[in-house]
């Protein structure tokens, strides 16, 4: 199958709006799908659809949603089945940091704050697309999860971040997992450092785990972009379970 096969197909892009997923969403527009990209801030989302829709052609609509909710969910995926009647590929992608504090010094509300965004909001997606992807025809349909190398790795000080996303690996093989029988296809892509407002303070430094600030390199987000699109070209009979795209001088291998 190649990426000309994607024209009329529906993906969604959680977090679509801004930075990783933004990129995501133009690089699926421009291989043939209808996207929908959904977030928090309806005004972020209305002026991206509207850019990437004069820049790639292809239909983009914007759906506000908070992914931590499950009501905001439901309606987000009863949006796209009213207006499209089925959903070929799922992106998680959205997701939050907070700020790097030591373990005690972490409080409940940024702890419940990173969970609800990074790790609920994927379960309750994932949830609404299996309901939508066993029941259309043809069935099934591809999911793909953000994971980020700190589903492999921490950083010093991110034990609420590192926790989701060592979560979200589980996520994804469950999913991969239960939704064999019915042609749902689920991956996880695992992103080193792509350059975006989130990693700009890496450009200053940041802590290493031997206690010193070092400048780390980024890569440009379309890389990122075009892996997803990749996977996502993919008949369902084969998956990319798992995919690690970073900037290959990052300390990382070899912790450092």
């Amino acid at each position: 199958m190649t990426l000309a096969d994607k024209n009329g197909q529906i993906a969604l892009v959680t977090g679509g709006g801004t930075g990783v997923g933004r990129a995501i969403a133009k690089a699926l527009g421009g291989a043939g799908y209808t996207v929908v990209i959904s977030g928090r801030r309806e005004d972020v989302l209305n002026s991206a659809a509207t850019e990437l829709a004069n820049e790639t052609g292809a239909e983009f609509l914007a759906v506000s949603a908070d992914v931590g909710d499950p009501a905001s969910v439901r309606a987000l995926f009863d949006r796209i089945s009213e207006k499209y009647g089925r959903l070929d590929l799922l992106v998680n992608n959205a997701g939050i940091n907070v700020p790097n504090v030591p373990m005690e010094e972490l409080s409940f509300e940024d702890w419940n704050a990173i969970v609800a965004a990074n790790l609920t909001g994927a379960f309750l997606c994932t949830q609404q697309a299996f309901r939508m992807m066993k029941a259309q025809n043809p069935r099934g349909g591809r999911i793909i999860n953000n994971g980020s190398i700190s589903a492999t790795t921490p950083r010093p000080n991110t034990a609420p971040y590192t926790a989701t996303k060592h979560a979200i690996t589980g996520l994804t093989k469950s999913t991969a997992l239960d939704g064999r029988h019915f042609d749902i296809a689920c991956g996880q892509i695992d992103i080193g450092n792509a350059s975006t407002e989130m990693t700009r303070k890496m450009a200053k430094g940041v802590a290493q785990a031997n206690g010193e600030i070092a400048i780390e390199p980024t890569i440009d987000a379309s890389h990122i972009a075009n892996a997803v699109t990749y996977m996502a070209s993919l008949p369902l009979d084969a998956n990319v379970l798992t995919m690690t795209v970073m900037a290959t001088k990052m300390p990382f291998v070899g912790r450092g």
